[in-house]
């Protein structure tokens, strides 16, 4: 930034812009939060995850004068901004109908001049990127997209996902990776199968893992019949009741 911005002379012709920011866009649980945290570590700088309940306003004003507090303070600490389901901020403007529609509108012009004139490193994570506001997406100098992970990705996080320190025992990742979950999924399922390995005093095998899959699923309401669709695992495991389980920690 010293470089482009002193060296090369960008400073002097650009009063606005000298920040970053940039848009992590995919569904949930592709790892936008886990690439801010690991993106504020790396800068040793603290990420200061914004509460959009403690933000946005019924009140006309309030909104604004909480983001001013907002990017005030950020500015003066140096910290990182992560602004969680963006779009619930920068979506689209509305076509005015009455006098709510365009204090909204004003709400969120304010949002993109002063997002546009913050000096420091802003992040917007969103799973609904096309809910976004067109002309605040061509002020951003990056998009990223977190694409939903694919078998083999999938098959590394399920090598990686439980500790070295955990009795791990005989799971079947060829059948894993078949099962389409994001990586935030798959963390939750092992975590989920190691509580119960350790109230049954057991390793953590395929039996726990798809007890925990199959909890996952009916908090997903996705349909467990996409689980008997998948070759190469023994039925019985996945029409196992025995999902009535504490996750008390051992």
């Amino acid at each position: 930034r010293h470089q482009v911005y002193d060296e090369w002379g960008y400073r002097a012709r650009l009063n606005r812009g000298l920040g970053v920011a940039a848009v992590f866009a995919g569904v949930s649980g592709t790892g936008k939060t886990m690439a801010a945290e690991v993106i504020a570590n790396d800068l040793q700088l603290n990420l200061y995850r914004i509460d959009l309940s403690g933000v946005v306003s019924k009140f006309i004003g309030e909104t604004e004068k909480n983001l001013r507090k907002l990017f005030d303070a950020a500015e003066e600490g140096g910290c990182i901004l992560f602004f969680d389901e963006a779009d619930a901020l920068f979506g689209k403007r509305s076509e005015v109908k009455d006098s709510h529609d365009r204090y909204a509108n004003i709400e969120i012009n304010y949002l993109l001049q002063r997002l546009e004139s913050f000096r420091g490193l802003a992040i917007l994570a969103t799973n609904k990127k096309a809910s976004m506001d067109a002309a605040f997406m061509r002020r951003l100098r990056f998009i990223i997209n977190f694409s939903f992970p694919d078998r083999e990705i999938r098959q590394l996080l399920w090598k990686k996902v439980f500790p070295p320190q955990a009795p791990v025992s005989d799971l079947d990742y060829t059948y894993l990776k078949q099962i389409s979950l994001t990586g935030g999924s798959i963390q939750n399922i092992a975590l989920n199968a190691s509580f119960l390995a350790a109230q049954n005093g057991s390793k953590i095998g395929m039996k726990e893992v798809m007890i925990a899959i199959k909890s996952e699923f009916i908090k997903l309401e996705r349909s467990l019949n996409e689980l008997n669709i998948i070759p190469s695992i023994n039925n019985n495991l996945i029409d196992d009741d025995n999902d009535d389980w504490d996750d008390d920690e051992d």
